[in-house]
């Protein structure tokens, strides 16, 4: 392969490269269009450090959300438990 084809190869490896991710940087959330948001206080367990860290509330339909985290990151264990007896719905 000749000096001049290796370089258009990689400048148009490198311009399909950004384009791919130019179409990812514009879409903000990367995310399902959203009908409503519920903003309520939720009781959070913090745990030691190197540890998950719990939430909980209830949702408007009675049933009870936990949503185990660790930081800011952007993994986190979900599990609902329905119609909690002590989530009013």
């Amino acid at each position: 392969m000749s000096k001049k084809t290796l370089a258009v190869s990689l400048v148009a490896l490198v311009l399909a490269g950004l384009s791919l991710t130019g179409c990812k940087a514009t879409e903000q959330f990367q995310d399902a269009p959203v009908t409503n948001r519920y903003k309520q206080p939720v009781e959070v367990y913090d745990n030691a450090d190197g540890f998950s860290n719990v939430s909980e509330f209830c949702d408007k339909h009675g049933n009870r959300i936990i949503v185990a985290f660790h930081g800011d990151s952007a993994y986190s264990a979900i599990t609902a438990i329905p119609n909690d007896p002590s989530c009013a719905g």
